[in-house]
């Protein structure tokens, strides 16, 4: 029996705002945060998903609240679906790191997964951890439909793995999931997977 997960990426926060990778450091969201929070509400409250799942970051349990509200549920927290930790990074953007180390930033370029960050947690070992978070979801709520609030480089690593695509692709690939927009994925006993629809905004859903 599948299970299908509504993929949402968390709120702005101040940091990706400036496109500042933010990994394991617990940022707030900012009121376009908020309000993309709210819209993904409004949308649960419209499409009732059966369970909702959060990352433990503030910011993705932030974004989820409304959609908890809305159904009068507790959301399910999964340290697995924790964000990358980016290294020395974190806090900082890809042109900030270029600057300083241009070599380091152009091999991340040409393949993120072989060149990670310095001090960045494993790409290889993100994607196991986050596909296998998913898969034990899915396990979990059989045949129902399942709102998940996570982030954007995790979950896009995740698509990879699920969907058998070279791991290293992924920033050409899917180059941001945008914030609380709904990736839809079929998930199967067997774990096999199909993306059912890509950044499907909230706010289509508004009157």
């Amino acid at each position: 029996m599948s299970t299908t997960l509504l993929l949402a990426r968390h709120g702005q926060t101040i940091w990706h705002a400036e496109n500042r990778y933010a990994g394991v450091s617990d940022i707030g969201l900012t009121d376009e945060g908020r309000a993309q929070a709210e819209a993904l509400g409004r949308w649960a409250a419209a499409h009732r998903p059966d369970a909702i799942w959060t990352s433990p970051l503030s910011r993705a349990i932030a974004t989820a609240a409304p959609a908890c509200r809305a159904l009068g549920i507790t959301p399910h927290r999964e340290p697995g679906l924790r964000e990358c930790d980016f290294g020395v990074v974190e806090g900082r953007t890809l042109a900030e790191f270029a600057a300083e180390v241009p070599d380091a930033a152009e091999a991340f370029r040409a393949d993120p997964v072989t060149y990670p960050f310095p001090g960045a947690e494993d790409p290889l070992e993100a994607a196991a951890r986050g596909a296998a978070a998913l898969r034990g979801i899915a396990a979990a709520h059989p045949g129902e439909r399942v709102l998940v609030v996570a982030h954007n480089t995790l979950l896009r690593l995740v698509l990879c793995t699920l969907l058998s695509i070279p791991l290293g692709e992924y920033r050409r690939v899917f180059p941001r999931l945008r914030n609380a927009a709904i990736t839809e994925l079929r998930l199967d006993e067997h774990g096999s997977a199909a993306l059912l629809s890509l950044n499907v905004p909230c706010e289509q859903d508004r009157s």
